[in-house]
């Protein structure tokens, strides 16, 4: 674990896994410290900005934070319909070795984990998809990936709150309400939060 000063009252906390993150982003939060104001954790790093004087404890948290066990923390399940008919559907079960359907059962079989959020408003990272599914993205991304669609990519699945440019392979979509501004919280999906999807007709 590295901690990096960003600015005068936040660090930056640098380490090599996305199971370490998480695990940092669990020990921050059961700490639930009075002074801390944000907590982003992205791929390898770990955002935790403060109120004036908030860092000494912060670091006194991350001391003591064992990276080799995640935190249980008890999070809601937030269960995504899916309509599987992709257009990358039948790419990614030929390269998986599978039937559209077997890809269906393997996607929807499996117990996710919000790692972090970015690219676009909403937009959460899950991790926990199944080894045949974890293909690479397009050659060629697409300029428009419409609202709701639901790719894979690398370790990665995630649904599209948005129409935007992406390259990602797309095996379905979906109606959840992704992101709304208009929400006290706007978006769906938290980094810690449990998700797992379901197959609709």
């Amino acid at each position: 674990m590295r901690l990096r000063r960003c600015g005068t009252h936040a660090v930056l906390v640098e380490v090599d896994s996305l199971d370490e993150v998480e695990a940092v982003r669990a020990a921050v939060e059961a700490a639930a410290l009075p002074d801390v104001v944000e907590l982003v954790p992205a791929a390898r790093t770990v955002l935790v900005a403060t109120r004036p004087g908030g860092l000494p404890a912060v670091r006194e948290v991350l001391a003591s934070a064992d990276l080799a066990h995640r935190a249980a923390t008890a999070t809601e399940e937030v269960v995504i319909p899916v309509a599987y008919d992709g257009p990358d559907l039948e790419l990614v079960a030929s390269t998986a070795g599978l039937t559209p359907a077997g890809v269906v059962e393997l996607h929807t079989g499996a117990e996710y984990r919000v790692a972090f959020c970015g690219f676009a408003p909403g937009f959460a990272y899950l991790t926990g998809l199944p080894e045949p599914l974890r293909q690479p993205r397009l050659d060629s991304p697409r300029t428009r990936v419409p609202a709701g669609s639901v790719g894979v990519a690398g370790e990665f699945t995630a649904a599209y709150p948005r129409a935007t440019p992406g390259g990602w392979r797309l095996i379905g979509r979906t109606d959840a309400p992704l992101f709304d501004p208009r929400r006290p919280t706007p978006a769906l999906l938290a980094p810690g939060h449990r998700v797992r999807f379901e197959a609709t007709p």
